[in-house]
């Protein structure tokens, strides 16, 4: 499967921040990075984990979401 990695930079934070919309049961952002490929590296492992993690819980992986349907007007 393949999963929507989101990066945005944050001036709140002084790094790129890491979402993974289809993860909707887990704490967002899930990673950062003070670089972009940090992040990207970052963003890799955690979805590693989270899918390992539901894969020995025996739970099913979330469905993968078309981009339109992720983010919604204010």
């Amino acid at each position: 499967m393949k999963y929507t990695v989101v990066i945005q930079w944050s001036e709140e934070d002084r790094c790129f921040v890491v979402f993974l919309p289809e993860f909707e049961d887990v704490m967002q952002p899930v990673t950062h990075g003070d670089s972009y490929e940090e992040a990207i590296y970052n963003a890799r492992e955690v979805l590693e984990l989270l899918i390992d993690s539901c894969q020995a819980e025996g739970k099913p992986l979330p469905a993968t979401k078309k981009l339109e349907r992720l983010f919604q007007p204010a």
